[in-house]
């Protein structure tokens, strides 16, 4: 069952005990998916995938108490295994164990405040998914859009290669592309459409995208800028 410690009390810390559990998780799907695989006996009662804090894992049985010290992963994992394709198992049970891990740690977090919890999942997000690491998927990026309604569209400033400025961890990943699904996103100056090989910019205050050369601004001058505001947010200030 899950190791768990009521020490816990700080972002850095839970954070700390999300990456040492998915790590455990992301071995057993991996590396040790062969001992995993065999230790999934359908014949077996309802068994789960545990991650623990030292970056182990363990397949057993539920907690027996009522209710469990942490919440519980995906029960009776092991009966599915010789009904689905290994590969779709393996899926399966990496998509209910990202929900588990997110879980724990927000359960552990309950006493957290707003901006906390933000900065706690904003950590989280910033590593790929147990899903994604077992099926080799690449993160998609977040593409500028001037509907998302998202008010900290300055931490989400694009460079020339589409890296996205807030997530350095990411910047080694490489990423999926598509420009169909973004296709109506325009400047804001230029009335040009977006594409991935231009560096682009969004307004903090009216969040509509531009291209960095039609409004002057480089990738790093834009580095400097906590939040921009665009040209027609700048001259609606001054009235």
């Amino acid at each position: 069952m899950a190791s768990f410690s009521s020490n816990l009390r700080t972002v850095e810390e839970i954070f700390k005990d999300y990456s040492a559990r998915r790590a455990g998780i992301v071995r057993a799907l991996t590396d040790d998916v062969d001992e995993f695989y065999g230790l999934c006996d359908p014949e077996k009662e309802n068994l789960c995938l545990y991650g623990h804090p030292n970056e182990t894992w363990e397949v057993n049985l539920p907690a027996e108490e009522v209710p469990p010290e942490l919440p519980e992963p995906a029960l009776g994992i092991n009966f599915a295994r010789d009904g689905m394709n290994r590969r779709d198992w393996l899926s399966l049970i990496a998509v209910h164990s990202d929900c588990w891990l997110l879980s724990v740690s927000f359960y552990l977090g309950a006493r957290l405040n707003r901006n906390e919890r933000k900065r706690l999942f904003s950590l989280v997000n910033d590593l790929p998914t147990v899903f994604e690491v077992v099926t080799e998927r690449k993160p998609v990026r977040d593409q500028p859009n001037a509907d998302s309604g998202n008010k900290s569209r300055g931490s989400t400033k694009r460079y020339s290669d589409g890296q996205v400025k807030s997530n350095p961890k990411l910047a080694e990943e490489s990423y999926e592309e598509d420009e169909d699904e973004h296709s109506e996103t325009l400047c804001g100056s230029c009335g040009g459409k977006y594409s991935a090989d231009e560096f682009w910019i969004g307004c903090d205050i009216c969040e509509r995208w531009y291209h960095g050369k039609c409004v002057k601004i480089t990738p790093a001058k834009a580095e400097n800028i906590k939040q921009y505001k665009c040209p027609s947010c700048m001259k609606r200030g001054r009235q």
